[in-house]
């Protein structure tokens, strides 16, 4: 059994983690911070395929839930499943093309702040979702996908290293 690939995963969702709750809090913009989670869930799910972007997503939403939710299991279901949603799109597109990676990635971002204003605060009666949506989702959405065109690439190479290792070691016992 190969290890490199849930070893790369794990250290991707800490190392994420860690930089979204404390480099990226420190330079937030009028207190938005972009969501490396999703753009790591969103980026595996995309590269790999459904399985390992529900795996991802899971985690990634469990550790934002052990540290910041209120109800364990609220994060990590909604990340898995926009890790699974994404990751069927993995047999469609080209994952080399930066653009497409970008789009899905903001989409997912869009998809998860709707989301939460729907059941944190729309069954609360906080029926105020132009405010949310403009001073919030939108600029979190903008946040994200700047910082993924720089983050979805690291992301793609180091896949793509651990393909080409995976791949040479498999020759090996042909």
């Amino acid at each position: 059994m190969n290890f490199r690939r849930p070893l790369y995963n794990f250290i991707l969702v800490i190392v994420s983690f860690i930089l979204q709750t404390t480099v990226f809090r420190t330079l937030d913009f009028g207190g938005i911070a972009p969501n490396l989670m999703i753009i790591l869930t969103a980026s595996t799910a995309f590269i790999k395929g459904d399985k390992p972007g529900l795996l991802v997503g899971f985690f990634s939403g469990l550790l934002i839930d052990i540290f910041f939710g209120t109800f364990i299991g609220f994060y990590a279901l909604i990340y898995m499943y926009i890790g699974f949603v994404v990751g069927k799109l993995h047999a469609i597109f080209f994952t080399q093309n930066l653009a497409i990676p970008i789009v899905i990635i903001s989409f997912a971002d869009f998809v998860f702040g709707f989301i939460c204003y729907v059941l944190m605060f729309l069954f609360r009666t906080k029926f105020d979702i132009g405010y949310y949506m403009m001073n919030i989702i939108i600029p979190e959405l903008v946040y994200t996908a700047v910082i993924a065109i720089f983050f979805y690439p690291v992301i793609l190479w180091m896949n793509n290293s651990i393909d080409e290792r995976e791949l040479r070691s498999a020759k090996k016992f042909v």
